[in-house]
């Protein structure tokens, strides 16, 4: 019985805890960058987006972006089209930006907003192309033409703010339009930077499948809590990001130093990582801050 009675006592701390945080962000806006496991394991995507729903309930307003690289693999086996890639990066031509956005915005946004809309949250799927959200230029990585990808020239948050003061919680795929109105995919880290910086988000999250920042990559041990601008001079300086850390940071610092207040990379395969570290004083994960 004192046991039982001990369990209530620490999740009534938990709660107390939580409300000066809840308090402290009611109103604020965080975006979401949904994507690894979150995506594909059902069991942590269910999780996740229970905790997007508690965000939304204690008064934060949540816009999710989110990619589908699996699930668009997947489609193009099924209709036996070859991928190809230059310098590591998918060749995107007619055929394969079909795929990407029918994929993008249908089965994966959609399928997001009904999870949501079946506990409780009133939620919109969108592209970037819907009210001219999002646009883009074409990407020559290399002098390389690698295809309809684009690159962000301008984001217009008209839609974005409207939904939110309605009360939906955006759900926003990676696909853009140029000046000339043809559409192209968008790297998913880039579209959640963008939109945080243009909607001057109080957070960014970068859900993911690894711990954070590890100061040594294969040591889940050396996790750095906290990052800013002059330490993540000397982590790129000292080779400690590596690999497809390196575009990720970037596009965290660059977040802080354009209207963003944090950023954060956490592992979303640890559950409620996402409450854990919005209102708990210890979090999870790295914290990057101007």
């Amino acid at each position: 019985m004192q046991q039982e009675f001990t369990k209530e006592i620490n999740k009534a701390e938990i709660l107390v805890e939580a409300l000066g945080y809840m308090q402290k962000y009611e109103g604020d806006i965080v975006v979401i960058k949904y994507g690894g496991s979150a995506m594909t394991n059902e069991i942590i995507k269910k999780s996740v987006l229970k905790d997007i729903a508690v965000l939304k309930s204690v008064g934060l307003k949540p816009i999710i972006v989110h990619g589908g690289g699996k699930d668009i693999n997947r489609m193009l086996d099924r209709v036996q089209i070859k991928s190809e890639f230059k310098n590591g990066l998918r060749v995107t031509d007619c055929d394969t930006l079909e795929i990407a956005e029918m994929v993008l915005s249908g089965k994966v946004n959609k399928g997001l907003v009904t999870h949501l809309e079946q506990i409780g949250t009133h939620a919109v799927g969108l592209s970037g192309k819907d009210g001219n959200m999002i646009t883009v230029e074409k990407v020559m990585p290399q002098g390389e033409d690698i295809g309809y990808v684009g690159k962000i020239t301008k984001v217009d948050t008209t839609l974005i703010n409207a939904l939110l003061e309605q009360g939906y919680t955006p759900i926003i795929s990676t696909i853009g339009l140029d000046e000339k109105y043809h559409a192209y995919n968008i790297n998913a880290d880039d579209v959640a930077t963008a939109i945080a910086r243009a909607v001057k988000a109080s957070k960014l999250v970068f859900l993911t499948d690894i711990e954070g920042v590890l100061q040594d990559p294969n040591n889940p041990n050396t996790l750095i809590s906290k990052i800013d601008t002059a330490s993540a001079k000397e982590l790129f300086e000292n080779g400690v990001i590596t690999g497809g850390m390196i575009p990720k940071l970037k596009n965290c610092l660059e977040a802080v130093q354009n209207d963003v207040k944090r950023v954060h990379i956490l592992d979303g395969r640890l559950e409620h990582s996402l409450l854990i570290e919005i209102f708990t004083k210890k979090g999870v994960g790295t914290m990057i801050k101007k």
